[in-house]
């Protein structure tokens, strides 16, 4: 397995479409499959929507270790992109641009990397966030990527395509329960629905990974005896969600849920020492999970 980061700053020849702050991706290979990780940009967060019910006073010791003393998180958001030499693949499809100034980069990213939205032959989402679905409709409320297959979980799409949703979801979710739904309508015609286990595409299988979200899903991608885990928001960061996969997390809509899908993966991940790929993991979020103490710590990938 090769993997690389290439980093690409304000200094380059591509500085016309890379924000200020620089851009950079990892890809990797296995076999002849090559993965890369495009930045849609950042997702600032107040700490407290992060913690949840946990006391900062008994976070912040795990915090301070990762050089976190401030009211925010600020968390990478990384878009997976799949290539296989037939099918090319999106992972999430980032936050679109009418969601906060930070996100909504994904097209720089195609930019640099010289492909198209038409280059897309699907799309196959973890969940129903906004930062992970915004991307599908353009500024023009038509489909992103019109000549993809579109791919969801069968328990994530009825979740949100249900009306009754908007009325059952906690109030501060309300908008982004009006939002999946109206995207995933737009795009409906065109959207297949997998179940856990299924092989979505070759050497791409379905893990369910419940709680972030009802149906939230992740994929292994396999080629020969090699294998990569792309998680989504299964792990939502490198810090407390690795250190204390027990706790819950404010991000998680089914906490207890969440817990369990959260602390079988990471043991997998560390037994099986299996690379894997977070959407709001640092580095590109490709690396891999060692066991701690009683928790587990993120190794990102050595460029």
């Amino acid at each position: 397995m090769q993997i690389t980061r290439r980093h690409f700053i304000a200094a380059t020849a591509a500085a016309a479409i890379i924000p200020a702050r620089g851009w950079a991706t990892t890809f990797l290979s296995i076999g002849d499959i090559r993965i890369d990780t495009l930045s849609d940009g950042n997702l600032p967060l107040p700490a407290s929507f992060a913690l949840g019910d946990i006391p900062r006073e008994q976070a912040d010791p795990i915090l301070k270790k990762y050089g976190i003393t401030s009211d925010q998180f600020d968390r990478p958001c990384n878009v997976t992109l799949l290539r296989d030499g037939t099918n090319t693949v999106l992972f999430d499809v980032g936050a679109g641009s009418d969601f906060i100034p930070t996100t909504g980069k994904l097209m720089d990213a195609f930019d640099v990397l010289g492909i198209t939205p038409e280059d897309v032959t699907h799309v196959v989402l973890t969940h129903g966030h906004p930062d992970h679905l915004g991307g599908l409709l353009d500024d023009f409320d038509d489909p992103m990527f019109y000549d993809a297959k579109h791919m969801i979980g069968k328990q994530e799409f009825d979740y949100w395509l249900d009306p009754d949703t908007v009325n059952t979801i906690v109030a501060e979710r309300t908008t982004m329960a009006v939002g999946a739904k109206r995207r995933l309508e737009t795009v409906e015609s065109s959207i297949t629905t997998f179940d856990d286990g299924d092989e979505i595409l070759p050497g791409v299988a379905a893990q369910a990974t419940y709680g972030h979200t009802p149906g939230h899903m992740s994929f292994e991608v396999r080629a020969g005896s090699e294998s990569v885990l792309i998680t989504g928001d299964a792990v939502v960061d490198h810090h407390l969600a690795f250190e204390r996969p027990e706790w819950y997390s404010g991000a998680d809509q089914d906490p207890d849920t969440a817990v369990v899908s959260r602390t079988r993966l990471l043991d997998r991940l560390a037994t099986e020492q299996m690379t894997l790929v977070g959407f709001h993991l640092p580095g590109g979020g490709i690396g891999r999970t060692e066991r701690t103490g009683d928790g587990y710590r993120f190794v990102a990938a050595e460029g």
